[in-house]
């Protein structure tokens, strides 16, 4: 695996887009699909292109990593690596709830966890910000969606990182074998839940959960408990650290190009643009694997049966064919159609979620510290990860 493809693809996904057909990436051990016309008719062509291989990591954990592994609750399919019937089941408990009418009636809390954030850190005139504010609101957001305890969700949030340990960064062995154990205490209190909103159902994600993929009223099986403890995970995980990222690299371009910050706080009814130039630009899920049910020819590449697939929605983002000037960062552009949320029946269902958070995020900090600026003896180093691409710390002055 190449560390700076990892910490900077974009020099990788310009040359991919100048050269024709797919280009085969020997550290992904997959062809890269650049290009948006190409990634938007993998989307549209899940009976060809499978999810089956979503997830797979970057990195194979050890036996005596799947050794601890093994004592937790899950391992079955979520949402992400389902394709065709199993997938509708798992996505229509999503979609309802995460619908307009959910996310509108959390907003009110988010904007009130996002003051009484930045209220703890505003009089000290520095701050790192991924660890004061953007790993904490999104997890704060999505365990109250998702009904946890409120003193249950730093467990969950440390948890999802160590999830993305496992399998997405360079931690080696020791690290793998620590994070597994965090991972599995996960489960065992996701499986509390779900057993919880057997016996007493409530207004929240876990209850809709449980009653879309469990529905009976009888105690949940084995196989039950397993598939909605995964299927929980995934939510919540994909519920912060993708939010978390798109938190921190829509500050980090602001701040890089002060004008445009500074236009920002001049002009608040830009923050909408904002946000989606922010995922366009930057998006933090960089890309998904795919792989092929049949033979198959991609951009004039002749793909077989069984081959993988990397869909780069970060390349596609700064396609020259789709988007004018895709290098710039500029929030007067009205990026609407990128793909940073994905397309098609994979697209993000918890995608307004995650802009209403970046939204709220930036109307705060360009109304209440108007003169924030990247701190410079800090310099800002991206976290080696295409999953949820974001910078290992952001410092900040003002």
């Amino acid at each position: 695996m190449t560390d700076a493809l990892l910490r900077d693809p974009y020099p990788v996904y310009a040359k991919a887009r100048e050269t024709p057909g797919l280009t085969f990436l020997p550290e992904m051990n997959a062809w890269l699909v650049s290009r948006d016309a190409d990634v938007r008719e993998v989307l549209r062509g899940p009976e060809v292109f499978s999810s089956a291989n979503a997830l797979r990591g970057d990195f194979v954990p050890e036996p005596s990593v799947l050794a601890e592994l093994g004592k937790g609750v899950g391992g079955a399919p979520v949402v992400v690596t389902s394709d065709g019937a199993a997938h509708q089941r798992y996505r229509a408990p999503l979609v309802r709830g995460l619908s307009p009418a959910r996310i509108a009636s959390v907003v009110p809390f988010i904007r009130e966890r996002a003051e009484s954030l930045v209220d703890a850190f505003a009089p000290a005139g520095r701050i790192e910000l991924a660890g004061a504010y953007a790993r904490r609101l999104p997890g704060e957001v999505i365990g109250r969606l998702l009904g946890l305890d409120p003193e249950h969700v730093p467990l969950a949030v440390e948890a999802g990182y160590r999830a993305e340990e496992l399998f997405f960064l360079p931690v080696g062995e020791e690290g793998r074998i620590a994070a597994a154990r965090e991972v599995v205490a996960l489960q065992h209190l996701l499986d509390e839940y779900a057993r919880s909103r057997r016996e007493d159902p409530r207004d929240d994600l876990c209850t809709e959960m449980v009653q879309a993929l469990a529905p009976g009223t009888g105690p949940l099986t084995r196989e039950q408990r397993a598939e909605l403890v995964s299927n929980l995970q995934n939510l919540l995980i994909a519920g912060h650290l993708t939010t978390t990222a798109l938190i921190c690299t829509a500050v980090l371009h602001l701040l890089r190009r002060p004008e445009q910050w500074e236009l920002l706080c001049a002009r608040p009814e830009l923050i909408p643009d904002a946000v989606e130039e922010a995922a366009r630009h930057d998006a933090p899920v960089q890309a998904f694997r795919r792989v092929t049910t049949r033979p198959v020819t991609l951009a004039g590449t002749d793909l077989p049966e069984g081959a993988t697939v990397l869909v780069a929605y970060g390349s596609a983002n700064r396609d020259e064919a789709r988007h004018d000037r895709p290098g710039d960062f500029d929030v007067t552009r009205r990026a609407r159609r990128h793909l940073a949320f994905g397309h098609g029946v994979h697209s993000c269902p918890g995608a307004q979620l995650a802009r209403e958070q970046v939204r709220i995020t930036l109307e705060i900090l360009t109304r209440r510290l108007p003169g924030l600026r990247l701190a410079a003896d800090r310099p800002v180093v991206m976290a080696p990860t295409l999953i949820h691409r974001g910078p290992e710390e952001l410092w900040l002055t003002w």
